[in-house]
């Protein structure tokens, strides 16, 4: 594999992150409703519970996408790769 094609692998791996990132917070926002208690009756989590659970999730997503994609990503185009 050359240089140039593991930066494009880096650079789709952050956009496909980021994109991921960005559907899961919206729909934990936007239907908090329906998916609360679905999450409740199949982890048998209170719903309490939850909202920390979603934040854990998606703070650990986040910091798992910068250090396998994005950082290396900017780091080859700092680079001039």
């Amino acid at each position: 594999m050359s240089v140039d094609q593991i930066t494009a692998f880096f650079g789709w791996g952050s956009i496909l992150s980021i994109a991921v990132l960005l559907f899961t917070t919206l729909a934990l926002m936007l239907m908090r409703s329906l998916v609360i208690p679905l999450h409740s009756r199949l982890l048998g989590v209170s719903e309490e519970h939850l909202p920390a659970l979603y934040f854990k999730y998606l703070a650990n997503f986040k910091l798992l996408s910068l250090c396998l994609f994005i950082i290396p990503y900017l780091s080859l185009k700092l680079m001039g790769y």
